[in-house]
């Protein structure tokens, strides 16, 4: 059992206060949060990376006791607002060794809202697996306690869930990691309820913890300003979210967008070697036979119920979108829906990130047919494009890293470097993230937006593929227009995270930021504007930017892997292209309408007003 120090200055939307957890001291304390910082940094990512800068020294090893593992929630989380239910977990990543912050939405968001924190601050290491209780019920100030996790360790999260509930009780709800993040494998998730926080390994952060899940419970609710403002805005949301902006979400899924990419050259396929998969309408009857898809639900608190559940071969049902279904079928040549499906359930049911996953094996099978690689593997198959079987055995091989998973198990950037040689210009990754669904080549916002992401290749914090596909761009001759649909797709991502509510309703918001101010204002009682949110969204992006620096990053980073890059533009040459000289010019466009340096840093003076904020002494209770 830790001691917490106690602190209570609850304002409408929030507690006022963030629960540090340290296992090397063994004690827990409540910190306060000040109004000022609440209203600078909103919630979610913005919230979190700021406590990460402050909770974080320089240079730390993700995976040390000390590296803080950060869940921060919002204002928003238990208002009766659609898609609101969702989490943000933030923490520097050992697979790119930068800023990391992945969102997943579930109960779990809830359950610890209403333990009486904005936010859980996990440092430290524990000496033997255990499971971390954090119990806000019927209590001011949440009570933490540990219990051992050795019978757990070893078992999926989803298992791990049943099991606990099943002892613990339904009101508790858990966050779990799966063989995976005990493994430390860098990019390991953290689940509930299927759902997952996913991308950049922070399940193996909390493994390093030994901690093999959180689980939470609580009643204490926060206030709303303005309670018939907000009724009345979650009503207007919720009738909007069953519109035709939304429609393909709950219909078909996001698995639909497969043959939309096909079509427009953007689909990767073999490791990005191409735009097309000529398979593509094998692995479309995913999602275009009503009879194969098993049921459809939703997310806690939501109204638009996108998430589509398919059988696999043992009868289990398998959550699967669209960046799962491209990276374990196109990229890796597979063509084969049940084996999609198959592979999609095993990465769930061992805590791997999917699309790293794909990425990292395709790469793999490209360096193999190169002869860089040596194929085999312990069934005597060779992992070649378009195996099924060798892509599952390999995909089994990751967690206990025995032959080749020793090698995969490492990412491909740095499977990558550790082949050497030309190795490293075919390894699809920004930062040491794989690349997601979509090929820059086609399209050029979108490549623009991968190249400078904070967290590396990012489809979730830059959708500026949006303006690529709605003609606001040319998406394969991309010019300022693309720099600035870049900008303005990574502000709002920005905005919309640290609310946080699902990018899914963009297409149902007009004005984001009118928006955004009017249900702030009505939640917290303070006033916002809109330019007040659009400035915070540029300071988060600045934020993420400055933690980076901090952290070693130079603009260097802000590029696509060389085998995607051509040395000339032909504007007549139906293969898509993108030059160097080309992504040059808009990397150029985007420091500028940035205001970063001309050569991509962010300015002295504005590094400087960011950690005064961060810096700010502490106040403790």
């Amino acid at each position: 059992m830790f001691w917490v120090r106690v602190f209570a200055l609850s304002v409408p939307g929030y507690h006022g206060r963030y629960l540090r957890i340290d296992a090397q001291s063994a004690c827990a304390e409540c910190v306060p949060l000040r109004s000022a910082t609440l209203q600078r940094w909103i919630g979610g990512v913005g919230l979190g990376v700021r406590l990460l800068m402050l909770e974080n020294r320089p240079g730390i090893d993700p995976l040390a006791p000390d590296s803080a593992l950060i869940v921060a929630l919002s204002p928003l989380v238990g208002s009766p607002l659609t898609t609101s239910a969702k989490f943000a977990v933030v923490g520097k990543s050992p697979l790119t060794q930068r800023v990391c912050d992945a969102l997943s939405s579930s109960h779990f968001a809830l359950a610890a809202k209403r333990a009486g924190v904005d936010a859980l601050v996990i440092r430290g290491a524990w000496t033997r697996p255990v499971v971390l209780l954090i119990d806000g019920q019927d209590r001011d100030v949440p009570l933490v306690t540990l219990r051992d996790a050795r019978d757990l360790w070893g078992l999926p999260a989803a298992e791990t869930e049943t099991r606990l509930r099943a002892t613990l009780g339904p009101e508790w709800h858990i966050a779990a990691i799966g063989p995976a993040g005990e493994a430390l494998i860098p990019f390991a998730t953290i689940s509930h309820d299927g759902r997952h926080a996913g991308r950049g390994g922070l399940g193996a952060v909390l493994g390093s913890k030994r901690v093999k899940a959180l689980a939470v419970r609580g009643n204490r609710r926060t206030a709303l300003a303005d309670p018939a403002q907000v009724v009345r805005l979650a009503r207007d949301l919720s009738a909007r979210s069953f519109g035709p902006a939304t429609e393909k979400y709950r219909e078909l899924g996001t698995v639909a967008n497969l043959l939309v990419f096909n079509r427009l050259d953007a689909l990767p396929t073999r490791n990005f070697a191409s735009g097309q998969f000529e398979a593509a309408e094998a692995l479309a009857a995913v999602d275009l036979a009503p009879a194969r898809r098993l049921a459809r639900k939703s997310c806690a608190a939501c109204t638009i119920g996108c998430e589509h559940l398919y059988p696999s071969r043992d009868g289990s049902a398998v959550r699967l979108e669209y960046e799962s279904l491209f990276a374990l079928g196109p990229l890796c040549g597979v063509s084969d829906p049940t084996v999609v499906l198959e592979a999609a359930a095993l990465c769930d049911r061992l805590g791997l990130d999917t699309i790293s996953t794909g990425g990292t094996i395709a790469f793999a099978m490209e360096a193999a047919r190169r002869g860089w690689l040596d194929p085999g593997l312990p069934s005597g198959r060779r992992l070649v494009f378009g195996d099924g079987a060798a892509l599952l055995e390999a995909i089994g091989l990751i967690v206990t890293r025995n032959a080749l998973g020793a090698l995969l198990s490492l990412g491909c950037r740095r499977l990558a470097e550790t082949l050497g040689g030309a190795a490293p210009d075919h390894a699809m990754h920004v930062k040491g993230l794989e690349l997601p669904g979509y090929d820059p080549r086609a399209l050029h916002a979108m490549a623009l937006g991968l190249a400078v992401a904070a967290r590396g290749a990012d489809h979730n914090r830059s959708g500026a593929y949006e303006a690529d596909f709605a003609g606001q761009t040319h998406r394969r001759q991309g010019d300022h227009r693309s720099a600035a649909a870049a900008i303005d797709a990574e502000d709002r991502a920005a905005l919309i995270d640290s609310l946080i509510l699902c990018k899914f309703l963009r297409g149902t918001i007009p004005n984001l930021y009118q928006t955004a101010a009017v249900m702030l204002s009505a939640v917290t009682g303070w006033t916002f504007q809109p330019d007040d949110l659009l400035s915070r969204a540029r300071a988060i992006v600045d934020l993420r930017r400055a933690f980076n620096e901090r952290e070693g990053a130079t603009p260097a980073e802000d590029t696509l892997p060389p085998a995607l890059l051509s040395d000339t533009d032909d504007p007549t040459d139906p293969t898509p292209r993108l030059s160097r000289d080309r992504l040059h010019s808009l990397l150029a466009a985007y420091y500028q309408q940035r205001g970063w340096t001309p050569d991509g840093w962010l300015p002295a003076h504005r590094r400087a007003e960011l950690l005064a904020e961060i810096e700010e002494p502490p106040l403790r209770g």
